[in-house]
């Protein structure tokens, strides 16, 4: 399948910034599940500074916001190949090894919630059965609604909660499969919609690591494995790891986030 994504962060200040830097994770890499064909960045009311691939292996650029300005602008544009491999990525690692994924972080620490979701799943099962019956537990127990959390709620307090979005599935499914034993990951990138061509923000699953097969992603908040309709964008260890955009701002004052996003054939 062939998707055109269009993809523009724009952060507004109420004062003139004094400095600011975002760390931009929004460029895809090619591999067995797509190809990028064409991609594009471009900065308004900033510049990008560098780029480079980190030790996940993300394309990143770092852009620094112009003094003084009141708005920062970063647009993404290309058109992406890809390919429907069940889910499975396969052997490709990178400079982390393995056991680095089997750690917890602060927004994947299993606690009594989780644990107990773990504990659910049956044992005896194969360990990519034991992964989708996972899945299948952690949205019975966390309905996806959004507005409910917020970018640092933990995968505990969702599951307490009972409800969350796209990140907060994916930080539960890690949290609970490195329980299990399993190196698992987080992964942001697009998701084509089949009922619209305007998405309200990117998206985020899981890969776990199954012995037999490598990498495979899950992707819980829709009961799952991403298909040819996914565009992967960046993986880490949790959300913060693989967020789209992150930084810092210096200077007084209060920001605000527009975020416009198109993923069509």
């Amino acid at each position: 399948m062939r998707l055109k994504i269009a993809h523009t962060t724009t952060y507004q200040y109420d004062q003139p910034v004094a400095y600011a830097l975002q760390r931009v994770r929004l460029r895809p890499a090619s591999s067995v599940m797509q190809e990028v064909l064409d991609w594009s960045l471009a900065v308004e009311g900033g510049k990008v500074e560098t780029g480079y691939s980190d030790h996940y292996g993300n394309l990143v650029d770092l852009i620094c916001a112009d003094e003084g300005t009141r708005a920062l602008s970063i647009r993404v544009e290309g058109t992406v190949e890809t390919h429907d491999r069940a889910g499975i990525l396969g052997r490709v690692y990178g400079r982390a090894p393995l056991w680095h994924f089997q750690r917890a972080t602060a927004l994947t620490e299993a606690g009594p919630q989780i644990s107990g979701i773990a504990h659910s799943v049956d044992k005896a099962l194969p360990q990519l059965d034991r992964l989708h019956a996972l899945s299948a537990a952690i949205l019975d127990a966390v309905a996806y609604t959004p507005d409910e959390t917020h970018p640092e709620t933990t995968a505990e307090e969702a599951v307490a909660h009972g409800h969350g979005v796209c990140q907060d599935h994916a930080n539960i499914f890690i949290a609970a499969a490195r329980y299990l034993g399993f190196p698992v990951r987080y992964v942001s990138g697009y998701l084509q919609m089949d009922d619209r061509i305007d998405q309200d923000a990117s998206h985020a699953w899981a890969e776990a690591h199954v012995d037999d097969l490598g990498w495979v992603g899950f992707d819980v908040s829709n009961g799952i494995s991403p298909d040819e309709r996914y565009v992967r964008l960046a993986t880490g260890r949790d959300a913060h790891d693989a967020a789209p955009v992150s930084g810092l701002r210096m200077g007084p004052g209060d920001e605000s986030l527009i975020v416009s996003l198109q993923v069509q054939q």
